[in-house]
This record gives structure tokens, C-alpha cells and sequence, in this order.
């Protein structure tokens, strides 16, 4: 089986492979002061709550964009799975041609999100990762990673919000069907919930522009299932394409 580790700034996403089949995820907090045997134990036990046989684990491929969070992981795959994980970057085969200036610079959760896509749904496509970030990314129709936008999430824009204000509180994001509202929270959430919506149908119209024609929207990330109803522009909504491209890239490599 094989055990795909995507590791965000915010959150560290898990899951099982038996083949193509996604026998089950888990989602823990990216933490850079955990050890070895913290995150090992803290993993084995999700595995065994789930019961996910950890011992029958013989594969392991990681993408990150948090370099101080890799030696941990590293020799925790080694320790408590007795497997050297294959680490997304430079020399793996990814299928993907980088049209970046520099493609060292693209984060490799970028990447993941898009060969997992392509290789589902094919190209041209623009896909949303509502992450920490926000991030557009544009496919090309013959397979080729062409860049795209990043942008605060909306965590961070949330955050910043009750931070630099003296009386605003915090705030859960979800769905609001008004936007002229008579209280502060309604207020500020659906500030937040129509602001995004808007982002989403600004930048991927942008983007469909410079793409010239059509683009299949692919949305993807925690928080995908608030906007995505309400963002027209998107077209499906693939919470686990992260864990899917780990998983084709995984298999191009071997």
C-alpha cells in the first residue's frame, strides 16, 4: 500500500492507497517543533483508530512546502514504516512540462494539484487549491504547467481582519445567502464569503481570457466546498486531487 503526505503551511493531509483506490485520509496540523516519534506515533495511531494496517505500508511519496518539517518526516517514514519516502522535486518524473521562469520556484503542491487534474480531466484547465493560500494555476491542453495567480487565503484574510481591528471578532467562514446583513458576524461573513466568490470569478475569467477559449475549473482544498457552490466559474470539486496526484506521480516513478 502506499501512504501519499501532502504538507501545507497550515495542515498536513495523509492518505492510504491500495492501487488506485483511497482506502481513507487524514488531516493533522503542520507543526515544526514535533519529533520523529511524535508525528510517527501520532500517524500509527490514526492508522490503527481507522484500521488501516500500518505494516502492510511499502510505499511513501511526500510534497511539501515546508522544508523545516522534511528531516522529521524523513526519518520518521524510515523509523516507523521502514521506508525511504520519495520526496516531490527536482529528478521526479512528474509528466508535466514547468512553463515557469524558474521552475524551482513553483510549489510542489502546485504541480501535484495539476497532474492529478490533467490526468483526469485533461486540459486546457484552471485549477483553485483554497489552501493557506489561494492559488490559480492554468494547464495547458497538451499538458503543460503555464503558471497562474496566488492570493491570501481566507484564513489568513480572516485573521488579518480580526487582528488589525480593535472591536471585529472572530469569525467561522461559511455559506450566507445575504449580503446587505444587520449584525457584525453576518456582516463580516458575508463579507468574506462574497468577497472570495468574487476573486474566484475575476481571476478564472482573467485567466480563461489569456488561456483563449475555454478551461475546465477544478476546485480543490478545505474550504473548496463553501465556495465552489456559489462560484459559478467552477466546475467540480475534487477535495482529495492532492492526494490523487501524489498518487499518479507515484506510479510514474515506478
Amino acid at each position: 500500500m502506499l501512504l501519499v503526505i501532502d504538507v501545507g503551511n497550515t495542515n498536513i493531509v495523509l492518505g492510504v492507497f491500495d492501487g488506485k483506490d483511497l482506502l481513507d485520509h487524514w488531516r493533522i496540523s503542520t507543526d515544526r517543533l514535533r519529533t520523529t516519534d511524535e508525528y510517527g506515533v501520532l500517524i500509527r495511531n490514526l492508522f490503527n483508530f481507522n484500521e488501516v494496517n500500518a505494516d502492510q505500508i511499502d510505499a511513501i511519496i511526500i510534497s511539501s512546502v515546508v522544508p523545516p518539517v522534511m528531516p522529521t518526516l524523513e526519518r520518521m517514514c524510515q523509523r516507523y514504516f521502514g521506508v525511504m519516502p520519495l520526496i516531490i522535486g527536482p529528478g521526479v518524473k512528474t509528466g508535466m512540462d514547468i512553463k515557469y521562469d524558474n521552475p524551482r520556484e513553483v510549489g510542489a503542491d502546485r504541480i501535484v494539484n495539476a497532474v492529478g487534474a490533467y490526468a483526469k480531466y485533461g486540459g486546457p484547465l484552471i485549477i483553485i487549491d483554497f489552501g493557506t493560500a489561494t492559488t490559480f494555476c492554468a494547464v495547458s491542453a497538451g499538458g503543460d504547467y503555464l503558471g497562474g495567480a496566488i492570493a491570501p487565503g481566507i484564513g489568513i484574510s480572516t485573521e488579518a481582519l480580526v487582528q488589525r481591528t480593535a472591536k471585529l471578532p472572530r469569525i467561522e467562514v461559511v455559506t450566507t445567502e445575504r449580503v446587505i446583513c444587520r449584525n457584525t458576524v453576518q456582516s463580516m461573513q458575508a463579507g468574506v464569503f462574497f468577497g472570495f466568490v468574487g476573486q474566484v470569478e475575476g481571476v478564472v475569467g482573467e485567466m480563461k481570457k489569456e488561456l483563449g477559449g475555454k478551461a475546465k475549473v477544478v476546485a480543490t482544498g478545505g474550504l473548496s466546498v463553501i465556495i465552489a457552490p456559489a462560484a459559478k466559474s467552477i466546475d467540480v470539486v475534487e477535495p482529495m486531487l492532492t492526494l490523487e496526484g501524489l498518487r499518479v506521480i507515484y506510479d510514474r516513478n515506478h
